[in-house]
């Protein structure tokens, strides 16, 4: 299954679980109703992995902890907000 096709999937299930929940609950809410709802779907979903930081060659402990990844090829974060901010976006930049 190619990334846009996971996308789909995955926004598929946000928009049915936000219809029925609504906005407001914490994030950890969503993320185990969505992880449940993807893994219903047959995809493989890996919950708080984390992704290591290089620099100057070196692995460092700890980069950050991902919500979800998906099938290995589309990571998501959620959010639980009035409005996304600057900082939101800075989260899934490359490093």
């Amino acid at each position: 299954m190619i990334e846009n096709q996971i996308t789909q999937k995955i926004l598929d299930c946000s928009f049915n679980i936000h219809s029925k929940l609504g906005p407001g609950l914490f994030e950890s809410v969503y993320e185990e109703v969505l992880s449940y709802e993807l893994e219903k779907e047959g995809l493989e979903v890996k919950r708080q992995p984390i992704i290591a930081v290089y620099w100057d060659n070196h692995q460092m402990d700890l980069g950050f902890k991902a919500d979800l990844i998906v099938e290995d090829k589309v990571i998501v974060e959620l959010k639980s907000v009035e409005s996304l901010q600057a900082v939101h976006k800075k989260q899934l930049l490359p490093v």
